[in-house]
Order: structure tokens, then sequence, then C-alpha cells
């Protein structure tokens, strides 16, 4: 553990930031796993003004604390993260997309599902907390349906394909035997009047989606543009969220490009070491129908994912990197939801409850290629998204808890994710060709997400490959069957992703671009005496924080 730092100024503003977010954010204490949190946000237009009012105000007081002649390179930090986070949040609202956001993966409909994976239910007081916090989703979906109409009343509403995507999702949470009632069935040793109450609170949260549903299709759906494509200036902003970071989105494309080509290249080299004689694509193919690389059903995937995920924390923590024993826990689950999606949830601030790396398998998928997914692991688990997020979680001594916990930024955290396989496979851990050409495809799949997502959005020149012109969902379709070795149910969600929740899906590969930079930089400066280990301390120790902010701090 580091040596206890005395908070400061600015560290208490931070704080303060941070209860007050608590307060509003029901769903934030949740996802923290706070003692007491239930309930849900307010995501009414009232609600979303309280939460902006907050944001101005710390960012007055922040001005403030600047002020004082004792700032320490951690409060430069603070502070320099802190101006540039709510300066996102602030001009955000502004712009009037907290009101109207819909997509089929991140919008309020998929905060309030996700966050019941999170629920313990051991105990009878546990199961009372899914109880009240059930309770909630009425309320809060029935805030968001104002905010969506207020946003319709100034001509923003989201794309039809998004909006009916997600009418699905809203029906799929209406139905009877919904996740909402199987949540329920698995409360088998509480007393009679508290499962009534939960079955109650069950049909009652079912409705209000079935409501939601019905409004999207009446009162939304008629004003919905057919056009996904965001335009320049609210990519602009989406893009500053995402990456912390501002970038020349023209050069950037063109970058995206030429490193398609590159690992491109480089699959092909690995494919002939499997099979010389054929095509890059056909070899993916033979992998996948390799019984020694798949893995039947989710129980089996389940146990294979915690065996490589303890297996790097072992080998990792002797050589490469600082794993404090409190990191040295993961566990990997299966969600209850069936998007497709694969991702991370943090520790609560204690480890009580320790990172978890979730996957969640649509319907009928029941087999999986080992040799696609190695790096999955090690993206979502050590050296990914565990360590980055376990160890600033542990350096509570040194920083405060809006660092540690609120500030998540996906440009640093999914950059340095996608970094951390590659440097696995630098350090000799993804030697076998096929686990190498999965990193690869890994890899190949965020480049093309570079070029689709700034294309399509910005309306740029399509590749020759595409027939040129203008990208459109048939091109980008095209584009990604072209280029993405992934089952086509899978593929089709990415699409829906990438088109709905603009300059997301290119913080990733542009992220990692920025790390690699970061850390050659810090190569040139110090020659002989870089220690790349000590570089990885050095700037896991500082949290998820904007890339502009990490490369300052970095520098100094």
């Amino acid at each position: 553990m580091t040596e206890k730092r005395i908070p400061s100024p600015v560290d208490a503003v931070a704080e303060a930031h941070v209860e007050k977010s608590l307060a509003l954010s029901p769903s934030l204490a949740l996802y923290l796993g706070l003692d007491g949190a239930e309930g849900f946000d307010d995501y009414s237009p009232a609600g979303l003004a309280a939460k902006h009012d907050l944001t101005v105000q710390t960012l007055q007081r922040l001005a403030e604390a600047e002020q004082t002649d004792e700032l320490d390179d951690v409060d430069l930090v603070t502070l320099d993260a802190m101006r540039e986070r709510l300066s996102v949040d602030r001009d955000h609202y502004e712009a009037g997309l907290e009101h109207s956001s819909l997509n089929v993966i991140a919008s309020p409909l998929q905060e309030i599902r996700d966050a019941f994976d999170l629920l313990p239910t051991q105990t009878i007081e546990n199961w009372e907390t899914v109880g009240t916090t059930m309770a909630a989703v009425p309320t809060s979906v029935a805030g968001y349906q104002e905010s969506l109409s207020l946003a319709r009343s100034r001509g923003q509403v989201a794309a039809r394909i998004q909006i009916e995507r997600v009418i699905a999702q809203a029906e799929d949470l209406a139905e009877p035997g919904s996740s909402f009632d199987k949540l329920v069935a698995g409360a088998t040793t509480v007393p009679d009047s508290l499962r009534l109450q939960l079955e109650s609170h069950a049909e009652a949260a079912r409705g209000s989606f079935g409501r939601l549903a019905q409004f999207l299709r009446s009162e939304l759906l008629p004003d919905a543009p057919e056009n996904e494509a965001c335009g320049r200036e609210i990519y602009a902003l989406c893009s500053r969220d995402f990456l912390g970071a501002e970038v020349d989105f023209e050069e950037t494309y063109a970058w995206g490009l030429d490193e398609l080509a590159r690992i491109d290249a480089e699959q092909r080299e690995v494919a002939a070491m499997i099979d010389p004689d054929a095509d890059l694509f056909d070899v993916m193919d033979q992998l996948n129908r390799d019984p020694r690389r798949t893995l039947h059903g989710t129980e089996a995937l389940r146990e294979w994912m915690q065996q490589v995920a303890d297996e790097a924390i072992t080998e990792l923590g002797r050589s490469h990197f600082d794993i404090p024993e409190p990191v040295r826990t993961i566990e990997c689950m299966i969600a209850p939801s069936t998007t497709g999606g694969i991702y991370y949830t943090g520790p609560t601030d204690d480890f009580s409850r320790p990172g978890r790396m979730w996957w969640s398998v649509p319907e009928g998928v029941t087999e999986f290629a080992t040799w696609q997914e190695k790096t999955t692991v090690y993206h979502e688990g050590v050296p990914g998204h565990h360590l980055q997020i376990g160890q600033a979680t542990y350096v509570s001594d040194t920083l405060n808890r809006w660092r540690r916990l609120m500030c998540w930024v996906s440009g640093h955290g999914e950059g340095w994710a996608l970094y951390a396989e590659r440097l696995m496979a630098d350090l000799g851990y993804l030697d076998d060709p096929a686990d190498r050409l999965g990193m690869l495809d890994s890899q190949r799949l965020r480049a093309a997400r570079v070029v689709l997502d700034i294309g399509f959005h910005l309306g740029l020149e399509a590749p020759k490959s595409l027939g040129g012109g203008i990208w459109d969902r048939e091109k980008a379709w095209q584009f990604l069957t072209d280029n993405v070795a992934m089952d086509r149910s899978f593929l089709a969600f990415e699409l829906d992703r990438y088109l709905g929740w603009p300059g997301q899906a290119p913080s990733y590969k542009i992220g990692q671009r920025l790390w690699e930079q970061f850390r050659d930089e810090a190569k040139t400066q110090q020659g002989t005496d870089f220690d790349l280990k000590a570089f990885h301390t050095k700037a896991l120790r500082l949290g998820s924080v904007g890339l502009d902010t990490l490369g300052r701090a970095m520098r100094r």
C-alpha cells in the first residue's frame, strides 16, 4: 500500500461531488456496490437538470480550489481530469444529448435492465433491496419518457432503426418470464409475504416497459429520421466524451485504413503458419471447426474463462506487473441478459465484491472458439480492465473516490485493454499461432470500427472496396462482413451498436494508439533507464482519466 496522503482542498471538492452524485444517482451507488444502495436515477428533465446543476457547481468549486498554493501532483491530475470530464458532461447536457439518449446498448433502458445483474441475492435483506429497487423501475421509466418527449419537441429523435430495436428490447422486458420474473424465481428461501411483494414489483416493472414500448412506437417512431449518421458537430462531442482528447478525424480515418491493411498482412503471415495452402478466412473456419479449440455450453465457457484469467494473474504477478493481493481475485460470470456483450464490472471499494468479467451470450449460441476468445479474457481481465480498475481502486490512500470509482473514460480504459491484448502477444502469451490469430482478429475488428464509425457518421468517402461514395448501412454491413470473422448474430448487434452510439467504438483503437505513443515517448525520453513495469505502474495508479490528461500527467 502506498503512503497515506493528506487530503487536499481539491480532494474535498471531488469527494463532495461524489456524495452529491450518489444522492442523485442510485444506479451509481448500485454499480459501486455501496450499502443501502437501491432505486434508480431520475431520468426526467428535472432529474437531468439537477445533475447538470451539480456539474456546474463543481466546476466553479474546482476553480476556487485551484487558487491554493499547495497543489501537489495528485491535485494537478485531479483538476485536469475533473475539468475535462465535467466540461464534457456540461456540453452534452446543453446540446440535449442527455434528454434524447436512446440506442441498443447504453441508454436508460439498458442501464435499468443491467443494474439487476449486480444485486446480491444471498440473504433476505438482499432480496428486500431487490424488491425496493424493482419498485422504483416504473417511476424511472416514466421519467425517461418525459425526457424523450422533451427531446422530440426540440427535434431530437433517435434514428428509426435504433428505436425499433429498443422497442423489441422493451417488449422482451415486458413479457411474462422476462428477466424480472427470472430474477424473482430465484427467491426460493424468502418468506411468502416478501415473495408476493417481489412478484408484484416484477409485474409492475414489466408493465412499465410495456408502456415504454407503446410510447416509442406511437409517439417517437413517427418522427424518427431514417438517417443514422449523427453529423460532425454531434460526433465531435461524442468523441470527446469517449476519448478525453480531440483528434483529427480525417487523419484518424486514413490511419484506420492503413492499420487495417497492416493487420491484414500480419494475419495472413500467421495463417500461413497454420495452413500455408488456405486463405485467411478459410484458416479461421478451420479453427472454428477444430474440436480441440471448441467449448460446448456456457458453463464450459465460464470455467475456461476463469482458468485463463487465474493463470494470467499468477504469471504476470511474478514478473511484469505489480498486482496487489486484493486484485488477484476475479470472478468470471455468464450474464443473465442475452445481448452478446462482453464487459467488466469493477470491485467494490473494499473488495468485498470482486471485479467480474461478464459474458452475455445470445440465445441459441452454444459453442465458443478458444482461439478467438483467449485475447478477450486478457482484455477484460489481467492485464486489461481488471488490473486497470482494480489497481485504481486499491490506491485509496492516494486517490480520492472520484478518481478511483467515478471517473471512467472509454479511450483510456478500452485503449488500455486493447494495448494489453497486444502486450500479451509481445510477452509470449499468445505464441500459439491460432491464439495470436485471435488477437489479430480482435485488433482488426477495432481498426475496422475506426474506419466505419468515423466514415459513416461524418459522411466521408467509403473505401474503393465498397465502391466508394458516401457510407450507408448497406456498405457498413458489407465492410464488417468483409473484415470481421464473427458470428453474424454478434455482428448484427455490433453494427446497431456503432450506428447508435457514435464515437464509442473507435475509442478502443484510438486509445491504444495514444497509449503506445505515450509509452514510446517515455522510452525516447528515458533511454536505457526506461522500465516498462514502472511505466505501467505509474500510469495505472493515475486511475482512468481522459487521454489528454494522461499524456500531460505522464510527461510531467
